[in-house]
């Protein structure tokens, strides 16, 4: 019989077991080294505006203008990240942050860094990182198989954190030694191992059938995607409150250090280490976390822990305390986040994933931004004790959205194209570019089965207004109430492919459902046709092209 010590081992690697596969392990540790760097070059940025006697407003801006282009920039990172080779986007902003910090280091050894001047690169090193996140964060779904997916991103999770935790120590030894030029320098270094690691890896990629979508049509099919969605809609709601709600203990850290505890500034690096210390825990018990508890459950727990952090942190005049209510904070956030990351990517599918990561970032992150704000401005006005307890309050009424919007358990959900869908021959000469398409799909249904058919086709709706169709309307004929039409526009013939390309599996269960309540003769009859112009030239007949079976209502063969 296995033992206790076997298998609180066992549980360890199932929650190391990413770093089985080669090319994940390569890229964590490449991608710690730089997270060290960037936390670094923020701590010499900082160092540095105040050095050069740059107003507090100018200072202040330092940490704004890295974080703005992820607000910015995410969704048209993401849009490109789903269109493009993930791998080269990535690697492309590793060299674009490369040369920034290389640009950043050569002027401030020469001296010739203002306040705006390094506002401007810390705003670029920002740019870089926006591009960089969704790339990096959808690759991983390409390094890893799906059941290993969940313990990937905490493990990405406490990598972050481990570099926090020491990073801006590291950064201040550093920046003390050698001044802020030597700061640039290091975050500079610190990019070469994950160039290196990217530049060789050439992952085996299936061909690509369409052309990329333009960015504008790719950033509204990633929107309309997560507006679609159900699943992803609780996730981004519940990322944003606990955005807002658990920044409020990294944002008052230093004011928990010196008011409540009256410590100073190694306290401070204490409580960093605490906190990091705790997402590190976090993130090893995250496997056996998520077989003992429904991801619901675990995100709840989450959220209640971390109230718990912020009542102690809040409530404490004990520095050892406080130590341990930190290290309960970092389990949480890593749990939390690491929930909400891997909801988003096991809820899409992988023509829409960097997007829908996008989204969530800036759902997240702007919480964060917002969050970090209100509690300051709590903090100056009811003091730093009671804005920690309102905002363990928010936590608190956090976990009970998920009575309203719980996370899905998304063990059987398979996300994978269908593939069953194949051009069809036309009878009109169309260009991809052609539209608008309008196609019909006519259903026989019997009058028992018609609550039953109005059900299916309400989830029918939202697939196919997701995947991208336009006007969707349900028709029944008048005269013989059993003909049901569904109608709906595409706006090209290429577009129209994309849609069909979009298919699921997951999907597929509602077009079976439709077979099954359909009563007609032979299969649901289908008509593509193009919307004819009636005034000015035409070469484009406005005729019914053909007549075929629909991808979710014939289980042999697609249109």
């Amino acid at each position: 019989m296995p033992t206790k010590d076997t298998k609180v081992l066992d549980e360890q690697i199932s929650s190391l077991s990413p770093f089985r596969h080669r090319i994940f392990l390569a890229v964590w540790i490449a991608s710690l080294a730089s997270n060290f760097g960037g936390l670094i070059q923020s701590v010499g940025a900082a160092w540095l505006m105040t050095s050069i006697g740059a107003p507090a407003d100018l200072i202040t801006l330092v940490q704004a203008s890295s974080t703005l282009p992820i607000m910015l920039f995410a969704l048209m990172a993401g849009a490109i990240a789903d269109n493009f080779d993930r791998r080269k986007l990535m690697l492309t902003s590793q060299l674009f942050l490369l040369a920034v910090s290389v640009a950043l280091t050569l002027c401030t050894y020469f001296g010739l860094v203002t306040p705006w001047l390094l506002l401007t690169f810390t705003f670029l090193v920002g740019c870089g990182a926006a591009f960089n996140g969704p790339a990096w964060q959808s690759l991983v779904g390409e390094m890893v198989p799906r059941s290993d997916l969940p313990s990937a991103i905490a493990l990405n999770s406490m990598g972050f954190n481990i570099a926090r935790s020491v990073g801006p120590a590291l950064g201040g030894l550093i920046v003390a030694a050698a001044g802020a030029f030597a700061a640039f320098a290091t975050n500079a270094v610190s990019y070469l191992g994950l160039i290196a690691v990217l530049a060789r890896w050439q992952p085996v990629r299936a061909p690509r059938v369409l052309p990329p979508e333009t960015l504008g049509s790719a950033m509204a099919a990633g929107v309309r995607y997560m507006a679609m969605s159900p699943n992803l809609g609780a996730v981004l709601l519940r990322g944003a409150v606990f955005g807002i709600a658990a920044i409020a203990i990294q944002a008052l850290m230093p004011l928990i250090a010196r008011d409540l505890i009256q410590g100073g500034p190694l306290t401070y690096g204490f409580l960093l280490g605490a906190f990091g210390a705790g997402a590190v825990g976090g993130a090893l018990l995250s496997a056996r976390l998520r077989q003992a508890l429904s991801l619901e459950a675990l995100v709840r727990i989450a959220f209640i822990s971390f109230a718990v952090c912020a009542t102690v942190a809040g409530l404490s005049s004990l520095a050892l305390l406080t130590l341990v209510a930190m290290a309960l904070g970092g389990a949480s956030w890593v749990l939390a986040l690491s929930s909400f990351n891997a909801t988003v990517q096991l809820s899409s599918p992988r023509w829409v994933v960097g997007r829908a990561l996008a989204l969530y970032q800036m759902a997240t992150f702007g919480g964060m931004a917002f969050g970090s704000w209100i509690w300051g401005v709590a903090a100056e006005r009811y003091g730093t004790s009671d804005a920690l307890l309102i905002a363990a309050g928010v936590l608190v009424a956090g976990a009970t959205l998920g009575l309203r919007f719980p996370l899905p358990e998304l063990k059987t959900l398979n996300l994978d194209p269908l593939n069953r869908w194949t051009e069809p021959d036309l009878a009109v000469d169309i260009r991809p570019r052609s539209g608008p398409i309008v196609i019909t799909i006519e259903y026989v249904i019997r009058e028992a089965d018609v609550v039953a058919f109005l059900a299916v086709m309400a989830e029918r709706r939202r697939i196919r207004r997701r995947d991208g169709a336009r006007h969707w309307t349900l028709l029944r004929d008048l005269e013989n109430p059993e003909v049901w039409i569904e109608r709906y526009h595409i706006p090209t013939w290429l577009d129209y492919i994309r849609h069909n390309q979009r298919i699921t599996h997951a999907d597929a269960a509602v077009g079976e459902r439709l077979r099954e309540l359909h009563q007609g003769p032979s299969r649901p009859r289908v008509r593509r046709m193009i919307e004819r112009q009636t005034s000015g030239p035409t070469t484009e007949m406005g005729l019914r092209v053909h007549d075929l079976a629909d991808p979710l209502t014939d289980p042999n063969r697609s249109s």
